[in-house]
């Protein structure tokens, strides 16, 4: 049995067995466990907890339910590439009692969702979001990088916790807990030149200590150099604004480019939106800003030249220039910084969002009224929004007998589609209780007509209005 235990990976054997055992992420422990303490009666009714990998976010979770006694069911982006493993194994367990048959309160983990291809795992955020709007069972996600497009469904329902990179004083604790564990002699030296290949990702480190001491009885800078070779980091988008802020040198601010997930235009767009949060003196801002500019004009030029050889100025200007822009209060490039998700690229989205809406809109209108897409919407919408807003009873006969989705009514109702929604959900009702009604008499027979419940004086008027409604549209 010891034997077996030896051969256990040292990331596996020494996971955090309760929560004081993960580091450096306070503020994220308690913000998740206040949401576990509310849980059913929270606003989302799952979390996403995002950060650079090996922060911690999975083994948080991990510690929560062995310290609480969940019954944790944790399935990797591997795991649910299709929509049909999520409904049968994540909506089955959140929705029935514990798989053990017991009462045991439970956790379903989604880690790395990030990992879904929008075209190669089709239905699966969809499967995903499924699952959030029926569970009745906390629901954790977890990812590196949530900013992803795709992913946008997603932000919507879950609430966000944000998750640190860890401190290299954080690291050296914890391989020096695990040296004296495994009773292995460490160079201090070995050990800070381990931590700084691992960039803040614990499990990396811990591979790595396993790597150079397993074996040896000691663990040497010699050693340590020898066997680790140098390890390529993809940065996100937080990490890239930092390392480009916090910068000495030109070639480390443009190089954290060259290891980003974002692309130039979108970190153009980051910076836009973070400058003034990371420098504090206007002239510093204003500096930056200039910066900015220059490089957005070169831009601009290769769009309208085609010369792509003015890529590289630009770079130069938004990565290097940001960097040295801090003369006035240097410091300022050194503060720890919570970024803001560029409000342009959400704007965008939702915009887009609701361009695809009012097309679909339009369509629907132009074929009840046999006008044209454009007519419906220039002439047909602009009135039916001032209904919408006015008189939320009409608007409901109007969305049921156009066959609206909620998206649509919300596009033409505004602050006011609750009032029609409520309405709206009344007359469904009413007509999904007359279509039974139908059903039964012809289940029964002509025979049995006379055992018919005779439908209510009020029902038959708002279903005789709702028929002619919806034969008029």
């Amino acid at each position: 049995m010891s034997q077996e235990r030896d051969r256990i990976p040292w990331v596996i054997k020494y996971r955090p067995k309760k929560l004081d055992d993960v580091v450096n992420q306070e503020e994220a422990k308690e913000k998740v466990l206040e949401w576990f303490k509310k849980w059913p009666n929270v606003q989302k009714k799952a979390l996403l907890l995002y950060g650079p990998p090996g922060c911690g976010k999975t083994s948080l979770v991990e510690a929560i339910a062995n310290e609480f006694g969940y019954e944790l069911l944790e399935m990797n982006a591997s795991d649910f590439r299709r929509k049909e493993d999520i409904e049968r194994i994540a909506v089955r367990s959140s929705t029935i009692q514990s798989l053990f048959g017991s009462e045991k309160k439970k956790i379903i983990l989604l880690d790395e969702v990030d990992g879904i291809a929008t075209k190669e795992d089709a239905g699966a955020l969809d499967a995903i979001k499924h699952l959030v709007e029926v569970t009745k069972t906390p629901i954790i996600m977890t990812a590196n990088n949530p900013w992803d497009q795709k992913l946008r469904p997603l932000r919507e329902l879950a609430e966000f916790i944000q998750f640190r990179k860890l401190e290299k004083r954080d690291l050296i604790k914890l391989l020096l807990r695990i040296c004296s564990a495994e009773k292995l002699k460490c160079d201090e030296k070995a050990l800070e030149y381990i931590v700084e290949r691992a960039e803040g990702d614990a499990r990396a480190a811990i591979n790595d200590l396993q790597a150079v001491g397993e074996g040896f009885g000691e663990v040497s800078l010699e050693r340590a150099k020898a066997l680790l070779r140098p390890r390529d980091k993809e940065r996100d988008p937080f990490e890239t604004l930092r390392a480009i802020f916090s910068a000495s040198y030109a070639w480390q601010a443009k190089n954290a480019l060259n290891q980003s997930q974002l692309d130039y235009e979108q970190l153009r767009l980051w910076l836009e939106e973070n400058i003034p949060l990371q420098y504090t003196n206007l002239g510093d801002v204003a500096r930056a800003y200039e910066f900015l500019s220059k490089a957005d004009t070169y831009l601009g030029r290769i769009v309208r030249s085609g010369d792509w050889d003015l890529l590289t100025y630009s770079i130069d200007l938004m990565t290097a220039g940001i960097a040295v822009a801090a003369k006035n209060n240097p410091k300022d490039k050194f503060r720890w910084t919570k970024y803001n998700f560029p409000q342009r690229i959400s704007l965008m989205s939702k915009l887009k969002e609701v361009r695809e809406v009012r097309e679909d809109l339009a369509k629907i209108i132009s074929q009840n009224l046999h006008i044209s897409t454009s007519a419906a919407k220039s002439d047909v919408i602009p009135i039916l929004r001032v209904i919408f807003l006015t008189n939320p009873d009409y608007a409901a006969r109007i969305a049921i007998g156009l066959g609206l989705s909620e998206k649509m009514i919300e596009l033409l109702a505004g602050s006011n589609k609750t009032n029609v929604m409520s309405y709206y959900k009344k007359y469904k009702e009413i007509m999904e209780k007359e279509a039974k009604r139908e059903l039964g008499s012809v289940t029964h027979g002509e025979g049995d007509k006379h055992k018919k419940s005779k439908p209510k004086p009020e029902d038959k008027k708002e279903k005789r209005d709702l028929l002619s409604f919806s034969k008029k549209s």
